[in-house]
């Protein structure tokens, strides 16, 4: 398996007929990334770890159910990670609130990156309330578009509006 060219929807076509090597392969190559996206969720690295074991077990049996036509395998794999890494901060109830002062980038940021924050954060004020807070719960709490009805009290179907056409702003500002 290993002489073979890097391919993570045949691995995850070979993990899907129960070849364990395509498993160990996946997790050699998108373990960082995965472990990653987790982390960058829960805040806790063993607690990060936990969950990108269970991400794994879930990989090995959901295999079979990926379907290429549909996505990435990467996107799929960070999508089951990432989902695990959300309903373990639900079932804590613990959601990690972004603090204020913490800036992940603020020791290696450039100028660049500086105004690009800014011109995001003056195109984030921009757009209307109730748009921006879907985003913001969104993209920061991890919060689900359902999480997000049940905090703004709105129906499902304008929170999902708000957050396709505030995005859509964004773009179009930060172009």
């Amino acid at each position: 398996m290993t002489d073979r060219p890097y391919d993570p929807a045949a691995l995850l076509a070979a993990c899907a007929r129960g070849e364990r090597a395509a498993l160990q392969r996946l997790y050699q190559n998108e373990a960082p990334l995965l472990l990653g996206v987790v982390l960058r969720l829960v805040r806790d690295h063993g607690l990060a770890e936990d969950i990108l074991h269970d991400a794994f077990l879930r990989i090995w049996r959901g295999a079979v159910g990926f379907t290429p036509e549909r996505g990435s395998a990467r996107g799929w794999m960070c999508s089951v990670a990432r989902n695990l890494a959300l309903n373990t901060l639900r079932d804590r109830q613990r959601l990690v609130p972004l603090a204020e002062e913490w800036d992940p980038l603020a020791e290696h940021a450039d100028p660049l990156r500086q105004a690009e924050g800014s011109r995001l954060e003056g195109c984030l004020q921009n757009l209307e309330t109730p748009r921006r807070e879907a985003i913001l719960a969104a993209y920061l709490d991890g919060c689900s578009h359902g999480e997000i009805a049940q905090r703004l009290q709105a129906p499902l179907g304008t929170v999902k509006s708000w957050i396709t056409r505030g995005l859509k702003a964004l773009r179009e500002c930060m172009t």
